[in-house]
């Protein structure tokens, strides 16, 4: 039989984990499930630099055309961007040369491919992958809802307390304690998330707009518009089909596209001015400011565009490797794109009254409408990667509860990271149009576009420095060796970029205000509904009193009630009791939680307890996602959680065999502050003090094959699906401000989001909902 089996091969395996335990099991206050899954499961991290070279090398060429759009597509605009008013003295094209030169070496090269990408989560970037690195190392999370076991994940990759610096123990305990320093980390976490988002938005209209400009004049400035937002349509109407589906294409065009611009670069380099190569003297950067003071630091708001794109070699880096990032920048991107900027300075210094146009203009005419074919391509496939990037933030943001509901959709099997989100791919879409329309050049979009992109680099620049002092545990002069260059010349630009705030420079400004309010109501929200379950949960009292109550009776099959509490039985389920007084024979609250690494696997998702008395078969399932993590499918999701509740069942079985336990056992100290009712009792006895004549117990079953089996057939008579619909309203005695918060702003916002039942999959023909009131 399979269930006799399926049970052989458990008893076995609990037995050989309990002879290999070394500590006495006597010395254990309950039985926990985890001790025997995280054993059985290897630390299989699939991060490890010892990849095979082959490997590598494709990944490298991958990543030319995911990684690279963005960046490799700033040559369009630069010298246009920054000579806004024409160039006034030939000298000064080697001094923005000098600067574009130094910041691709200082930026990109130095910060990012050599220092940032070693700050990853698990192989995953962007700014939540770096807050959940902190919130693993130091308990900075705003909703307590972490649990020791959380620890024993096999991603989890905690590094023990150092001895050796006090100081970092000294900040972490800081961080830890003071209330405004952990809001304002989630506060700079979720401005650089609005920041990227913004990002999302505005590299599609100045990429296309950029590219497409090559026919403008011939066709004038409004049919440059009006072709762009015909591309701009296309682009998000094939969003849904997901980068997946058109990757394969990405590398060879942007591989063709950065040869063209290598080739075209030295084209101009050997045929106008090889002598620009001067500009690789800074000295060339103090001339040009001495030249022209002011306007020369105003000018630095499009000297930075050279480099917008390079946030994505960290945020896609899920998608490949550190070392694949460090090979395809070094031997393609940074000297094709110095050979490109020379190649247009040289032309400009012969033909500098054409800056306007600088890239069209330094083409050969045999190789003009074969560049600009691919220029195009080049700009859809940058506005794709930013796009896609997008998505993946905003889908990291949900899982963290610091975004509203949306769906997400799964684009491809083989890259979890790969969604599509159609509720805001059509957002995007009427922000491009519009600022396509509106803007009309790529200069005045440029300013907006800048400013997001500085941010979202600072902000990553701060992250990464305390990265390095509590996690790395780096000396405080390395720190500050990494932080006051970068971040000096970081705010050099950011204040560069804001002298063109009336001019367009306010867009992704006041985008990120918005942004922010929306995820930062949405999670104070979220997190003071989190408190007031903590605060009413259900006390063990009432569960006595319940199995003695003879008109609340059993009925056959399973019912799943959704809380996202950790720590107890949620407040809703009295709730249910009162207003219809039967529940199902097997009850399992799952909580589905979002554990601050990229992925959980299987085997380890689904942690058990078990309410006492066992009689009542009561459990509690915590279910863990990382952000990283795809919801399953219900029929899926079903099948799982009953196969690992039968596992626990019988593991806990053996266990209780192997344990020898009284009524006056210790208590285990480390963590009985997190355990409270949903202990697990060992002993049998402890339902003693409940009526036998209850119909809320069923009697005990001998033997563990019998308990499976009631498992099995409670599941055969259905699976239900309770859902609690807490109505959340501000506290009558609560503050103004609060309930402007929460009556108003976060009602509008659940209100014209998606539901949970719709979030989880949650089948509607076996959906119970029960209403109940928070005041908070």
């Amino acid at each position: 039989m399979d269930m006799e089996g399926e049970t052989k091969t458990w008893q076995e395996t609990a037995e050989k984990n309990l002879k290999e335990r070394k500590p006495s099991w006597t010395k254990l206050r309950r039985v926990d499930s985890l001790d025997l899954e995280a054993e059985k499961v290897s630390n299989n991290a699939n991060h490890s630099s010892k990849l095979d070279w082959k490997i590598t090398l494709a990944l490298a060429f991958q990543s030319i055309g995911i990684v690279y759009g963005d960046i490799g597509t700033s040559p369009l605009y630069v010298f246009a961007s920054t000579f806004t008013q024409g160039i006034s003295n030939t000298d000064d094209i080697l001094g923005v040369l000098s600067l574009i030169v130094y910041t691709i070496i200082l930026l990109p090269m130095l910060k990012y491919v050599f220092i940032v990408l070693q700050a990853n989560d698990n192989g995953n970037g962007g700014a939540f992958a770096l807050y959940s690195l902190i919130c693993r190392h130091a308990k900075v999370s705003l909703i307590p809802n972490q649990q020791p076991e959380d620890k024993e994940l096999s991603h989890y990759r905690l590094q023990k307390p150092s001895s050796k610096l006090e100081r970092t123990q000294k900040i972490k305990h800081w961080l830890e304690k003071s209330h405004f320093a952990r809001v304002m980390l989630l506060f700079v976490t979720i401005l650089g998330t609005a920041m990227v988002i913004g990002d999302g938005i505005l590299t599609p209209a100045i990429s296309v707009l950029s590219a497409v400009s090559g026919v403008g004049g011939s066709l004038g400035q409004d049919a440059v518009v009006g072709i762009s937002i015909v591309i701009l349509l296309f682009l998000f109407a094939v969003q849904r089909y997901g980068t997946d589906k058109v990757g394969f294409l990405f590398a060879p065009i942007v591989m063709m596209w950065f040869l063209l611009n290598a080739g075209i670069g030295l084209y101009n380099l050997f045929t106008h001015d090889i002598g620009v190569l001067r500009a690789f003297n800074p000295i060339h950067i103090i001339d040009y400011f001495k030249r022209n003071g002011k306007q020369g630091w105003t000018s630095l708001g499009g000297v930075f565009l050279c480099i917008t794109g390079s946030e994505a070699m960290f945020a896609d880096l899920g998608h490949f490797n550190v070392r694949a990032i460090q090979i395809s920048f070094s031997s393609i991107t940074f000297p094709a794109l110095l050979a490109a900027y020379s190649g247009q300075a040289a032309y400009l210094r012969k033909f500098p009254g054409n800056v306007s146009n600088t890239f069209y203009a330094c083409i050969p005419g045999k190789l003009y409408w074969p560049t600009f074919v691919v220029a195009v391509g080049a700009a859809i496939i940058a506005s794709q990667a930013m796009i896609s990037g997008a998505f993946s933030i905003i889908s990291q943001a949900q899982s963290m509860g610091c975004f509203p509901r949306v769906k997400i959709v799964h684009t491809s099997p083989k890259h979890a990271g790969q969604v599509y989100i159609p509720e805001v791919n059509y957002m995007f879409m009427i922000a491009c149009i519009v600022i396509t329309a509106a803007f009309r050049t790529t200069e005045k979009i440029s300013y907006a576009y800048g400013i997001a992109v500085v941010c979202d680099m600072f902000i990553t620049t701060c992250l990464v420095s305390l990265i390095m002092l509590i996690i790395w545990k780096k000396s405080m002069w390395l720190v500050a060796l990494f932080f006051l260059p970068f971040g000096f010349v970081e705010f050099g630009y950011l204040s560069a970029q804001l002298t063109k705030f009336t001019d367009g420079g306010y867009l992704p400004v006041l985008s990120a205000i918005f942004l922010t309010m929306v995820m930062g109501i949405w999670h104070h929200v979220q997190k003071e509904r989190y408190m007031f379950e903590l605060k009413n949960k259900v006390s063990t009292d009432y569960l006595r009193t319940l199995a003695n109550n003879p008109n609340v009776n059993r009925v056959p099959g399973i019912v799943l009630l959704y809380s996202e509490l950790v720590q107890g039985i949620p407040p809703i389920f009295p709730h249910f009791i009162a207003n219809i007084p039967s529940i199902h024979s097997v009850v399992v609250f799952v909580s589905i939680k979002a554990i601050p690494i990229s992925r959980v696997i299987l085997e380890e998702r689904f942690l058990f307890r078990q309410v006492e008395p066992r009689e009542y078969r009561i459990f509690r399932c915590v279910v863990r996602y990382g952000y990283k993590d795809r919801i399953e499918d219900p029929l899926v999701f079903e099948s799982q959680l009953v196969h690992h509740l039968k596992e626990f069942i019988g593991q806990e079985s053996f266990m209780v065999k192997g344990t020898k336990t009284t009524e006056n056992v210790p208590t285990c100290d480390n963590d009985s502050e997190n355990m409270d009712e949903v202990d697990i009792v060992v002993s049998r006895d402890s339902s003693e003090g409940v009526s036998k004549s209850s119909t809320f117990s069923h009697p005990p079953i001998e033997g563990v094959e019998k308990e499976i089996e009631f498992v099995y057939n409670a599941m055969e008579k259905g699976v239900v699906y309770l859902l609690g619909e807490a109505e959340i309203v501000a506290d009558p005695k609560s503050s103004f401000f609060n309930k402007i918060i929460v009556n108003y702003a976060y009602s509008f916002l659940r209100n014209n989001f998606r539901q949970g039942d719709t979030s989880m999959s949650v089948p509607r023909k076996r959906l119970l909902r029960v209403g109940m009131t928070y005041e908070i």
